[in-house]
This record gives structure tokens, sequence and C-alpha cells, in this order.
């Protein structure tokens, strides 16, 4: 579906590749100067969202999202899903998210196809955004999380009292080098229902916090995480986290002599 709304995109029908079927390597190189000059100019790209994502996507991505039968809401690279939310921009839509909403309004998925398939994207996005969490440190910015998580919710509670305890220490995260990444290995669907879900990861995370005084805090990880995600008022969002390892760090310092 994502990929014939491209193919029907004004700006690609008034090429030559409206008139081109099947496209070749050359027709890619011209979709992706489309799209990032599309993308220069929309208001969604702009400042920090401008950073992060970027206004453009290589030739090569745009035909491997083509020619494979990729999956938004299986595939576990989350560069991957930067991709898709640059090219739902491009075809009009906020992010990815506006567009899977105005998909389910459409009435082209079913209720449940829909939700399973929304939840399983809400904790790619959640991973990603935590990580974006602790680049924040020494500085608390909860309100990342507010389109992932319910205010109310005893998950939220908990990430801001182990948060606020590492904030305190004014300990940062080193990403130089890419001494700091996360991985999600795997991600199943366990249990669903009209109202909730509970969904299954494998997570990689390799994480190096450094206090003022130079001493680093490793956390290295390879575990299985349980979210509950409940549909309160027609939202879905994260109520609540099972992490084996949750507070690792938080209980090492307090160790300390």
């Amino acid at each position: 579906m994502l990929k014939e709304e491209i193919r029907q995109n004004p700006a690609v029908q008034n090429s030559i590749l409206g008139k081109s079927n099947p496209w070749k390597r050359s027709h890619y190189i011209i979709l992706s100067e489309i799209i990032k000059e599309n993308l220069s100019d929309r208001e969604e790209l702009q400042n920090e969202r401008k950073f992060e994502l970027g206004t453009s996507i290589s030739h090569i991505t745009l035909q491997r999202f083509f020619e494979s039968d990729y999956h938004y809401k299986t595939h576990n690279d989350l560069r991957f899903l930067k991709t898709l939310d640059k090219i739902c921009i491009f075809l009009g839509f906020k992010d990815l998210n506006t567009y899977v909403m105005s998909v389910k309004d459409q009435n082209l998925y079913n209720d449940k196809a829909f939700s399973k398939e929304f939840t399983t994207d809400i904790v790619y996005r959640y991973c990603q955004t935590n990580f974006e969490f602790f680049k924040y440190f020494p500085v608390q910015k909860l309100e990342v999380f507010d389109e992932l998580i319910f205010p109310e919710s005893p998950f939220i509670e908990r990430i801001r009292t182990y948060s606020s305890n590492l904030c305190y220490r004014k300990l940062k995260l080193n990403i130089k080098n890419n001494r700091s990444s996360f991985e999600i290995f795997d991600l199943d669907v366990i249990s669903e229902e009209p109202d909730k879900m509970v969904i299954k990861t494998q997570e990689f995370w390799n994480l190096v916090f450094i206090e003022e005084s130079g001493e680093e805090h490793i956390v290295n990880e390879l575990n299985t995480q349980i979210y509950f995600i409940k549909n309160i008022d027609y939202v879905w969002m994260i109520w609540d986290n099972y992490n084996p390892n949750s507070g690792l760090l938080n209980n090492r310092m307090y160790k300390k002599p």
C-alpha cells in the first residue's frame, strides 16, 4: 500500500517515473532526488527533527524497499523505521504513525490487525526514545515519553524514580564512537485482547554512563522484556514493562563504599 502511494504521488507521476514500469537503478536515483527536494522544504523536518531524520533517502535504500518484502512493523532495524518516517512525510503525513492512523480511519485494516501492528510499532519507538532519553542526562526529560506511555501508569513512575537518582549524580551517556548502543533482536505478540496486548522482546543494551569525576558505569545486558500495552479511550500506549535488570545501575551505585 505504501509503495503504491509513492508511485501515485503527483511529484512522482509528473516525472519520468510516472511513465516507467518497472523501475530500474536510474529510476530510484531520480526518486531519491524527488524525495530529497520535497523534504528539504517540509515544515515537519525542521530543527531537531531535521537533524534526527535528515532530508534524504539513498537510491539503494529505496530500491531495497520496493524490491523486497519489507514490513514496517516486523522489521527490527530502527534506521529503516526512520526511512519510513521520511517516506510518510513525503506523502503528506506528519510521520509514520500518522499514516497508520489514516489507514485505520479508512478502515483498510481490521481492528485486530491494526492494533497488533500499531502496538509493535510503539515498542520500537519506545526503545529508540528511551535511548534518546538517556542522551539528555543529567537533564530529566520525561516529556519525550508523552506519546508512548500513559502519564498515570506505574511504568512512567518507575522511570521517574530511577532516572532522578542517576540525574542527581550528574551522569552523562557516552555516545562517542558508538560506545553506547542498543538492539532489538526479536519481538512477539504473546497475548492480545480488544483493550490490551502483551509483547515480548529480546533486547541488548550497552550503555556507558560517566560521572563528573570521569568514572564510568557500564550497563551491558541481553534480556527478555515484557511490555503491557493498553487501549484507553481509543489510544494505544504502554502501561507497564517488566525488565529483569531494571534499576541495575542504581543498585550498583548505591552499593559503592
